[in-house]
């Protein structure tokens, strides 16, 4: 498996793309920012002049769209790549979506005669670039088997979480839980403050006892203690608040599929509205501390 089209190659895409460059795939690819094509073809790509073209006379394909609509337009259809692409081309799809959008489309594959995945992503940008990504992969044994080669070339941990749509289903748990988790820890930084507990005492005590966890010590939402996180850059975002409130709001539908109820992660989907709907979408997800403290309109 040498030839590899790519869909959307953006701030996650591209670093993905190129990765797969690094290991010796010849890529071709597609997106709508020719700025982001041209930054592929740059690092030994070729520029497809379609996502149809993209998809032609290769192996494997590997698709990073906006969202489920995106995703079956894409793929769907008399001009979707599933009808121009050869018979057992495999697709991964690394967008993250609903699960009902992601079981439809791998159903369409199959009955095409090709090989699909949903493997939705973690790790931000940082991860795309560093080829250190988390791939929560839903689909058949045969497609994880083909494609994981390709996977392992852009990610350090390849997870097969199961048939198709599981890769989604564990991204909306993922993320619901480091949602929740972003707004418990900002809380409490925030009394701290209030009470006379320096930021980097509390750090020190919080991430060394029973509250401490991933989020805490990658993504501190405060400057100092973790000199890596957004919070000494302005909150320039690694993980925007945007895209965890989509990902919130698709765990509160794959909740409401499963007929249940998630009141944390239906109240962090309340907080992340309300501060991305007050203009602060392009800030980092630990950003949501300024509304914790009441910094936001």
């Amino acid at each position: 498996m040498k030839n590899i089209g790519f869909i959307g190659v953006g701030n996650m895409g591209g670093p993905m793309a190129r990765n797969l460059l690094k290991a010796g795939f010849a890529v071709k690819a597609f997106d709508l920012s020719a700025e982001a094509v041209a930054a592929v073809v740059a690092a030994g790509g070729t520029k497809a002049a379609s996502a149809q073209e993209a998809a032609t006379d290769v192996d494997l394909v590997v698709t990073m769209l906006p969202a489920g609509k995106h995703v079956r337009d894409v793929y769907l259809g008399a001009k979707g790549i599933l009808a121009v692409a050869r018979k057992g081309t495999v697709f991964v799809d690394s967008s993250t979506i609903d699960v009902k959008t992601a079981r439809e489309v791998i159903k369409a594959a199959e009955a095409a005669g090709m090989l699909m995945l949903d493997a939705p992503v973690s790790g931000g940008v940082g991860g795309a670039e560093n080829a250190a990504l988390t791939f929560m992969v839903g689909g058949s044994d045969a497609a994880f088997a083909a494609a994981k080669p390709v996977l392992e070339k852009m990610g350090k941990k390849i997870v097969h979480a199961g048939g198709a749509g599981n890769g989604q289903v564990a991204k909306a748990c993922n993320n619901m839980v480091l949602g929740i988790t972003m707004t418990a820890i900002s809380e409490a930084f925030v009394m701290a403050e209030k009470l006379g507990l320096a930021p980097q005492a509390m750090f020190d005590i919080v991430s060394a006892s029973s509250g401490g966890c991933w989020a805490l010590s990658n993504h501190c939402p405060v400057p100092g203690p973790v000199p890596t996180s957004a919070a000494n850059r302005d909150y320039k975002p690694g993980f925007s608040a945007e895209l965890m409130l989509k990902d919130l709001k698709l765990s509160q539908e794959a909740a409401r599929a499963a007929g249940m109820s998630t009141p944390l992660g239906s109240e962090a989907t309340a907080l992340y509205s309300e501060f991305v709907n007050a203009g602060n979408g392009g800030l980092d997800y630990s950003a949501i501390i300024k509304l914790v403290r009441g910094e936001t309109a």
